[in-house]
């Protein structure tokens, strides 16, 4: 096949839906990211991994994202979140569907003959190679969502409610600090905060955890 014509066919078929989440992302804004989290294996991280490449990366992070799952599905919606031009998104886009391509494409030319060995064994085996990745990917999924159940059961055992923590806010419960550790992207597409709260980012927690009073009633909140 003409590489070319590989790298051209990608290109359509990556651009047109990224510059609809893009677009998406710039006029619905974190509502977008929720929707596509829900079908993430990982819901409760989904967006603060893909902000927290963006904080640590900039826009560059666009370059490579299509090699990360699940930060190529965020990506594109999160660019028109923070505000990345049209023209930028449209270059930075372009310029990683055809590195994404064009480095599959050189995978498949240097590797051809092992490639195609690959091919004949799987043939071959027949419907063994396609039971084997069910399964793999069957149990793949089951664990992340065995771990996430775990997750969330612990959670259930030290939460909050909205209507307990803004009664003892309003009393000025000297046992309780409130800590925001939402991350900078978070706090500046929405700019509120719970009064009284110490802004800890969540990836900073480890550096500053002295910083959290000791005596008192520890509520964190992260949305």
């Amino acid at each position: 096949m003409s590489l070319i014509l590989a790298l051209c066919v990608a290109l359509a078929a990556s651009l047109v839906p990224d510059i609809i989440w893009y677009e998406l992302g710039r006029r619905r804004g974190g509502r977008v990211l929720r929707v596509l989290c829900r079908i993430s294996l990982e819901p409760d991280s989904c967006v603060r991994h893909a902000e927290d490449s963006f904080v640590k990366h900039g826009r560059g992070v666009l370059l490579f994202a299509k090699f990360l799952p699940g930060l190529s599905t965020v990506a594109p919606p999160l660019a028109g979140v923070v505000g990345i031009s049209r023209r930028q998104f449209l270059v930075l886009d372009s310029a990683a569907a055809l590195i994404w391509a064009g480095a599959w494409a050189a995978v498949g030319y240097l590797f051809s003959d092992a490639l195609e060995m690959v091919i004949t064994g799987s043939s071959r085996l027949g419907n063994v190679v396609l039971t084997v990745a069910v399964i793999a990917l069957v149990a793949y999924v089951a664990f992340k969502f065995t771990k996430r159940q775990l997750f969330l059961r612990s959670l259930r055992l030290a939460r909050i409610t909205v209507d307990e923590l803004r009664g003892r806010l309003a009393v000025n419960d000297a046992t309780l600090a409130v800590v925001d550790a939402r991350s900078p992207l978070e706090l500046q597409h929405t700019p509120y905060a719970i009064p009284g709260a110490l802004w800890i980012p969540s990836d900073d927690i480890d550096q500053r955890y002295p910083e959290i009073p000791r005596d008192r009633d520890i509520v964190v909140y992260c949305t």
